[in-house]
């Protein structure tokens, strides 16, 4: 880790700026420079282009180009493969006639004859624009379309609409659904075994703070498509250090009137209806969207536990039931003006108000080396949180010169929310009366970013940027008694604290890309300076931490000489920063004998991260792998320690634990990703995906070893299309034991079955789902763990929700709106899951 004092951590930012403002006036004056012209001498020539879909006018990248010889045995004379802007040069190339032939999946492929001459011996094609295929076989229709998963130099972009695995659902169950990610039944998100990622929404971050949340508000019928960016470049914030996952919302682009409205009903009182318009008339384009989701979702647990304490046996076994009600109103308004073909402005707001109700109850068995208690209670978790984020963009073009962009963002969040938790002992306890813990959170957050695309000739790039983000987080955290002599509750002060936290952020960044025949190079640099401060009232006080850091990113891409292959290699150093529930030290209570408690000498973790990619094309077929190795050093690793104090105090053979965070030695992850996509007949596609990895993490405690495992996901997706209208999919996931730092995760899977019907000449789409076909999905967690004062303690938790829900839904279109071709979003179950 590279630190500096504040002062001089702003003098490294603005040198890293000056630089890049300089780097950027001598590409700008480079441009101006006028290539001398080629004598009819020259031996060799260069053929160049831009291959375009005709239809959208969007660049066809990783396209194979190859030129052949006109005449005689058709040899192969030079290939190569389309840059993210569509672009393709084939240099080195002798006088004579050549065919070029172009082929991308989904696209007819283009044919064209070229001669060079001793005078003319540079061509340039200008925009080749591609025709997508579309094949009458026996009255079915097979649309040419984007591949289910697209890959370019430093992400994988997945096409939500080729999935039917959503609708009804969040942008969490689409997740579930997605290469290299995983979602558990809490709804944390991971990739390949870590949950250190960055979440993006139109390239915009979630807040850390509120980050599960705003993906439970986001429908899964508002996206069009999710990035996955394992090994992220400089451009990209360095938190997150397993990757980012940047989830793009659908815009329309036709004129005038369209929309969709739908409705989904679930088994056992699931209802989503939501309706999305826009109005596009010349320069103004106006949408707004509008989603309900009114759901109840049932659960069952039980809870083992056991320690030994002054060499005396606790152990606790406990059994509950509890239903889930959430009430979630997402709204989205905003326009688009076109200033001038070259310079466009973007408005939205985006306002949401989820309430929740949990309610359930517990049986607890509790034994000591004396004697059994059993006590009953009730409990009830009540949220209500209000979220709205707004924010304007700045897009600028040039005509004159492709592929130069100057963007800028500005974006504001505010967040009001209040969860209450409470629990009665209804029988069992000599005290019956009821406690509630009242957490009121008050979140204000804004932040810029501009970033800056030049293009030198058709082989290089330049880019820079800055960032700053700054967030305001004050709150309350106050625990309440039921009186002894009535219902009155009664704040108990040396309980309850407010905090405040501050944490402000300035990252820059800059980024030069080049191709040398085959080959193609990035390197980056970034910047980036953190200062976090904040205090609790009533806890530890006041701390305050500042850094800087420096994250430099390469990748190398080789075009194999088939035209049909590439190999890339990748490396980027990242971190992840501690949040602030992980900093502050005040209790959190999940139930009477369970809290968690933030730490303020908690620090960042750092990651270096390598991959080595393969990607194949075999005719309709694609094969990619990738082997990856991720060393993480002062890793924060999340761990369960027993509350002595607090149990010898409960006493009646009660074990209370606490759940917090430290910085533990290093962990290190090495593994493999393969997904492959074939259609098997002109009905059916096959999609499988997996990845295996080997995670070691260093001992939490002297007392401990450390701990390797071998883990892994699976995911197999059958598509079939029996009729021309009709659309059927069935999918598999599969996720392996995994490995946590005081224990294990068990294996869990799941068989989903959908179709969609299109009807009305393609206005209107019904939908038929069943999630988890089988009723298996369910979390099963186990800890065992000894702490330095050699307290044992082993748990057991299990957690069944109501994960086979069946979901009918239709759709309406409106104006030029109709259903995808394809399969796209269907109902998702709404405990959690996973995908892979």
């Amino acid at each position: 880790m590279t630190s500096f004092p504040s002062n001089q951590a702003l003098r490294c930012l603005g040198l890293l700026t000056a630089s890049t403002l300089c780097l950027s006036s001598l590409e700008l004056r480079a441009q101006n420079v006028v290539p001398t012209k080629a004598t009819a001498s020259t031996a060799t020539g260069s053929v160049s282009g831009t291959l375009l879909d005709e239809k959208t006018g969007q660049p066809l990248s990783f396209a194979s180009v190859v030129l052949l010889q006109a005449h005689g045995d058709s040899s192969f004379v030079a290939g190569a493969q389309t840059a993210d802007n569509g672009a393709f040069e084939l240099a080195k190339v002798v006088a004579g006639q050549y065919l070029l032939k172009a082929t991308v999946l989904g696209y007819k492929p283009l044919r064209q004859f070229v001669t060079l001459t001793g005078s003319a011996p540079a061509v340039r094609l200008g925009a080749l624009k591609l025709t997508p295929t579309a094949t009458q076989l026996a009255g079915v229709t097979v649309q040419g379309e984007r591949a289910t998963v697209e890959e370019s130099l430093d992400k994988k972009v997945i096409n939500v609409e080729k999935d039917l695995s959503s609708v009804g659902g969040t942008a969490v169950n689409v997740l579930q659904n997605v290469p290299s990610v995983a979602v558990s039944p809490d709804g944390t998100v991971s990739m390949r075994g870590s949950s250190n990622i960055t979440i993006l929404i139109d390239g915009k971050p979630t807040n850390t703070a509120t980050g599960g949340n705003r993906l439970e508000q986001i429908p899964a019928s508002s996206i069009e498509k999710v990035e996955v960016v394992t090994n992220p470049s400089a451009r990209y914030d360095a938190a997150g250090g397993a990757g980012v996952i940047n989830i793009i919302l659908k815009k329309q682009k036709k004129d005038g009137w369209n929309g969709q409205a739908t409705l989904n009903l679930g088994t056992r009182d699931k209802y989503n209806p939501s309706i999305s318009l826009n109005r596009r008339a010349g320069k103004m384009n106006w949408f707004a969207s509008y989603d309900l989701r009114d759901d109840r979702y049932r659960s069952r647990m039980n809870t083992q536990q056991t320690t030994i304490l002054e060499g005396q046996e606790l152990r606790i076994v406990q059994d509950g039931t509890n239903q889930r009600h959430n009430v979630n109103h997402s709204a989205r308004l905003g326009f688009d003006y076109t200033i001038s073909p070259k310079q466009s402005l973007t408005l939205t707001v985006e306002p949401n108000r989820n309430k929740g109700l949990n309610t359930g109850t517990q049986l607890a068995t509790l034994t000591d080396a004396t004697d059994t208690n059993r006590i009953s209670s009730t409990f009830g978790v009540t949220e209500d949180i209000m979220n709205t984020e707004a924010s304007v963009d700045y897009r600028h073009t040039w005509e004159a010169h492709k592929g130069r962009e100057w963007t800028v963002n500005a974006a504001y969040n505010n967040l009001l929310a209040d969860v209450v938790i409470g629990q009665r002992n209804t029988e069992g306890s000599a005290d019956l009366r009821e406690w509630k813990q009242d957490l009121d959170v008050t979140l204000n957050a804004a932040s810029y970013q501009t970033d800056y695309v030049h293009p030198l000739g058709e082989k290089s790039r330049f880019e820079g940027g800055l960032k700053g983000q700054l967030m305001r987080n004050d709150g309350t955290d106050d625990f309440l008694r039921q009186a002894v002599d009535g219902p009155t509750m009664e704040r108990i002060a040396d309980r309850s604290y407010t905090y405040q936290f501050r944490e402000y952020t300035q990252a820059g960044y800059a980024t030069a890309q080049h191709e040398i025949g085959k080959w193609r190079m990035q390197g980056g640099l970034r910047a980036e300076y953190t200062n976090t401060s904040g205090q609790v009232e009533g806890g530890t006080g006041k701390f305050r931490l500042s850094y800087l850091n420096l994250f430099p990113s390469a990748t190398v891409v080789r075009t194999l000489p088939t035209a049909d292959q590439r190999v890339q290699l990748s490396y980027s150093r990242r971190l992840n920063r501690p949040g602030f529930m992980q900093l502050l030290a005040f209790p959190l209570y999940q139930d009477q004998r369970t809290y968690r408690i933030g730490d303020p000498t908690l620090r960042p973790e750092y990651i270096n991260a390598f991959e080595l990619g393969h990607q194949v094309t075999l005719g309709k077929a694609s094969l990619n792998s990738t082997v990856f190795y991720r060393q993480t050093t002062n890793a924060i690793q999340r761990l369960v320690r027993v509350d002595t104090t607090a149990t010898r105090l409960y006493g009646n053979g009660a074990v209370i634990t606490a759940t917090y965070a430290d910085n533990f030695g290093q962990a290190t992850s090495l593994g493999a990703e393969l997904s492959y996509n074939q259609p098997l007949t002109t009905w059916w596609r096959l999609t499988a995906s997996g990845s295996l990895f080997q995670s070691s993490v260093t001992a939490a405690t002297g007392n401990e070893s450390s701990r390797r495992t071998v883990s892994g996901t699976a995911r197999l997706m059958n598509s079939f299309t029996p009729t021309p209208k009709l659309d059927v999919q069935v999918t598999g996931n599969y996720r392996a034991a995994a490995l946590t730092t005081q224990g294990r995760l068990a294996p869990v899977g799941s068989v989903d079955v959908a179709l969609r019907q299109r009807l009305f000449n393609d206005r209107g789409a019904l939908t038929l789902r069943v999630s988890d076909l089988f009723n298996t999905q369910r979390n099963l967690t186990e800890v065992y763990t000894t702490d330095a004062t050699g307290t044992n303690f082993r748990a057991r938790y299990y957690n069944k929700w109501e994960s086979r829900v069946g979901y009918l839904g239709f759709s309406w279109y409106l104006g030029s709106n109709k259903p995808p071709k394809k399969i796209e979003n269907q109902p998702q179950g709404g405990g959690g899951g996973f995908g892979g």
